[in-house]
């Protein structure tokens, strides 16, 4: 995924009511930008963090800029993660296309956003002749607490403990259930649970894997050009 103009630097000076954030931009002027981020963002909004930003060319937008990047340090050093959780699913769909998802690689059809469950979507479903339909949820990983260990999630999420019962309840009906967990962070070495922030997802976790969900994880290459899946990653539990 390339960013389809320079991204624009920026200063951090606040994030409030989870998806605003006040910057300041080159020329010293302040604006607020759009945050497509509905987490915590823990430890990714310390004032004056250095930024990126995208701007839109819609008249119609309210808010021009939106929170893309942000330079961050979690002990090896300084790096860019990506924040914005409309990207992963354009990720995996590019990633699926090159056959670059481990386990996945063998499905002719991929559908987006599938009617599924009581009342959801799922982010991909997979189908290849002859073969149990693939059921495909993605969430996006932009937390690390220690150096290498990304984790999931940043904050109390019902809605994706509710998205691993209804994989599982998938997986019941003879179909195939994966969660997918897109690090966007280029130090990664695994993804782990974040069992102390929501320790009902992390039972719905477990939950999910005796059904017979599976569990990938890939990690992402991050630069202010563009995104792109690097490669898997192990799912630490």
């Amino acid at each position: 995924m390339r960013f389809p103009a320079p991204l624009i630097p920026a200063t951090l000076v606040r994030r409030y009511k989870r998806f605003l954030a006040d910057v300041v931009l080159p020329d010293g002027s302040e604006t607020t930008a759009h945050v497509a981020n509905p987490g915590s963002m823990l430890g990714l909004t310390p004032p004056d963090a250095r930024i990126w930003l995208s701007k839109s060319d819609n008249p119609k937008r309210k808010l021009a800029y939106s929170w893309e990047l942000v330079e961050a340090d979690f002990g090896g050093g300084r790096e860019l993660v990506g924040v914005n959780t409309g990207h992963p699913n354009l990720l995996v769909a590019e990633a699926l296309a090159a056959a670059r998802v481990p386990g996945l690689t063998d499905y002719a059809r991929h559908r987006r956003e599938v009617r599924y469950g009581k009342a959801s979507r799922v982010d991909f479903l997979l189908e290849a002749d002859g073969k149990p339909p693939c059921y495909l949820e993605v969430k996006n990983v932009h937390m690390m607490r220690a150096p290498g260990r990304a984790e999931f999630p940043d904050a109390v999420t019902a809605r994706g403990a509710r998205h691993l019962d209804e994989l599982a309840a998938e997986t019941g009906k003879g179909s195939r259930a994966v969660m997918l967990f897109l690090a966007q962070i280029g130090s990664a070495e695994g993804v782990a649970l974040a069992r102390d922030i929501d320790p009902a997802y992390g039972r719905a976790f477990d939950r999910a894997m005796q059904a017979g969900v599976e569990a990938i994880a890939l990690r992402c290459r991050i630069s202010t050009e563009g995104i792109e899946v690097a490669g898997p990653i192990p799912v630490l539990g």
